[in-house]
This record gives C-alpha cells, sequence and structure tokens, in this order.
C-alpha cells in the first residue's frame, strides 16, 4: 500500500515540485505518484532528461539552480516542494554557503508560495561526537565546507519559512544505500580491498535505505511539526568496520584488512578518509513519532539484500 493512501481526498491531487530529482527524488515520486494523487513536476537543467521524466509521469520544467534567472517560471507552480537538490561542490566567493538554495527559495517566494516543502540535508552537520547519541536538539558542529554549505542551505530554508509563513520540514539524511542504487552498496569497495579502521579507532556510521528514504520525503510533505527538523535514519548500530563485515559476508567476499588510521591516511583517498573522521550515533524517535513511517529495513542487513526492482 502508498504511504499516502490514508490522505483525504482533497490532498491528492495537488502540485508537488521536486528540486533535484535524481535517484531519491524518482524513487520520491513513484510514492506520490502512486494513485495520481498528485500531479508532479520536476526541475531539470538537463534537456535530455525530458523524456526519462515524462516516462516517469513527471512534468518537467527546465531552469537551472545555478543561474537564477532561469527559475523564474517556479513561482507559484507548486504547492508543495521537496528540495532534495545538493550545494555546489566547487569552492565559491563563500565556500560556506549554498546559492542554489537561496535563489530557489528567492524565485518560489515570488508568488503563491508552498503550503508546505521538504529540505534533504545530511546528518554531517552534527560534525564528530566520538560515538555519542545525538537527537535533533543537538547544536550543530560542521567540521567540513560540505556540511557548513547545508548548515546555510537550512537557514535560507527556515528564512523563508519565517518570511512567507510557508512551513516545512527539514531531514537531515546518513548515509544512502540500496542494492539497485549506483554505487549504493559496499561491494564494490570490498571489491577493491580497501581497507577500514581497527576497532579502537573506528567510527559509528549511520544509514537509511534509499526506499525508506523515499517515503520519508513524501510523507514529510504532509505530515509532521511544522518547521522542525528530523533525523531519517534507520535502527542500525555499526561500526564502520562491522557494517563492512557484515556487508562482505552478505555478499561472501573476503572482510577487509583492520588498520592504523596513519596507515589509512597512506592508502585511502581524502573523501574516502574524511568518512572515517567523525562518529556519532542518530536517534530517529522523531521521524517514528512524527512522521509516523515504520522502516522497510530497520536494519542494513535487510536492506543490503533487498530485491532490485
Amino acid at each position: 500500500m502508498n504511504v499516502l493512501g490514508a490522505l483525504p481526498a482533497r490532498f491528492r491531487r495537488e502540485r508537488v515540485l521536486i528540486v533535484g530529482c535524481g535517484d531519491v527524488g524518482l524513487r520520491a515520486a513513484r510514492e506520490l505518484g502512486a494513485g495520481r494523487r498528485s500531479r508532479l513536476l520536476a526541475l531539470t537543467s538537463s534537456p535530455e532528461r525530458v523524456l526519462a521524466l515524462r516516462a516517469a509521469g513527471i512534468s518537467p520544467l527546465l531552469g537551472n539552480l545555478d543561474a537564477p534567472a532561469t527559475l523564474r517560471r517556479l513561482a507559484g507552480v507548486a504547492t508543495r516542494v521537496l528540495h532534495l537538490a545538493p550545494p555546489p561542490t566547487a569552492p565559491t566567493e563563500r565556500p560556506w554557503a549554498d546559492p542554489r538554495s537561496a535563489a530557489l527559495w528567492q524565485s518560489l517566494a515570488r508568488r503563491s508560495p508552498p503550503r508546505r516543502w521538504v529540505y534533504g540535508s545530511t546528518t554531517g552537520v552534527y560534525g564528530d561526537r566520538q560515538g555519542a547519541w545525538v537527537d535533533e536538539t543537538s547544536a550543530t558542529q560542521a567540521t567540513t565546507p560540505r556540511a557548513w554549505r547545508r548548515i546555510d542551505a537550512e537557514r535560507a530554508a527556515q528564512r523563508f519559512a519565517r518570511q512567507m509563513g510557508s512551513p516545512g520540514v527539514v531531514l537531515r539524511i546518513p548515509g544512502i544505500y540500496a542494492p539497485d542504487r549506483e554505487g549504493g552498496t559496499p561491494r564494490e569497495r570490498l571489491l577493491k580491498g580497501m581497507p577500514v579502521l581497527v576497532r579502537e579507532q573506528d567510527v559509528y556510521t549511520n544509514h537509511i535505505h534509499a526506499d525508506d528514504l523515499a517515503r520519508a520525503c513524501a510523507l514529510a510533505l504532509w505530515r509532521g511539526a511544522a518547521y522542525r527538523v528530523v533525523n531519517v535514519v534507520d535502527d542500525s548500530e555499526l561500526l564502520m568496520g562491522d557494517y563492512m563485515d557484515l556487508a562482505a559476508d552478505l555478499y561472501g567476499l573476503p572482510r577487509p584488512r583492520r588498520v592504523e588510521r596513519a596507515t589509512a591516511a597512506m592508502e585511502l583517498s581524502p573523501m574516502a578518509l574524511s568518512f572515517m573522521g567523525e562518529s556519532r550515533r542518530l536517534h530517529n524517535r522523531r521521524m517514528a513519532r512524527e512522521l509516523r513511517l515504520v522502516l522497510r529495513y530497520p536494519q542494513v542487513r535487510q536492506g543490503l539484500v533487498s530485491p532490485a526492482r
């Protein structure tokens, strides 16, 4: 049964704009579009994606978040907005800022702002907590430019909400995985023989299956307290090395080597190493209580072997 099946009929033909309609956006569109409960639109900067979006039952709107003048047509176009587009990855004049989000909200504020919005942020905004538990009331302690940009994007959404009276929800998202998602499992890393840290130096890692995340996105467009932050994370509580060992066992592959951090720094890319620099565990009580999301894959053991679509 679709997650929106029990919603009142008056909500079922709203106009939902998806900004950042990649893998998770398309999964969310399937949830939102089942039974034709909503008219779905998606912003795309690529004319080559127009036919694919239409085939998925989504009306494409050409525009580019890096070119604000192309976003004017978004004003008043949607009653609800799902914003999943990431900040720029290349350095800008203000490396801590997300100009893409600022441009989007400015365009949406021109006329008839949406009744509700959802922004997909990252749990990286919490920074390193040395394995401690955090919830949505914990202060942000970002230590990387990409996390700073996410905090800036969260604040831009909240300013828009206050100024326009348009309530919404910020979803803080950990590592996304799924067997039918490109690069969505540790299999490739295991095949390359990439090491993990020795247990004494290991970090806690957090996960959400792409399908569960898509369902959370769809639900948050209608449910949950306004102006809220919600962690969207499964029930797993695993050190990174244990997660990789579990995946290796499930796939019948050798378990990865355990090395000291100094050795990992010599063998891994800066990006791969950065994910070993922060350790935290995340509560998901708001997700269960306010979004009323029942996870299909509460543990990564179930999700890593979930069937492809």
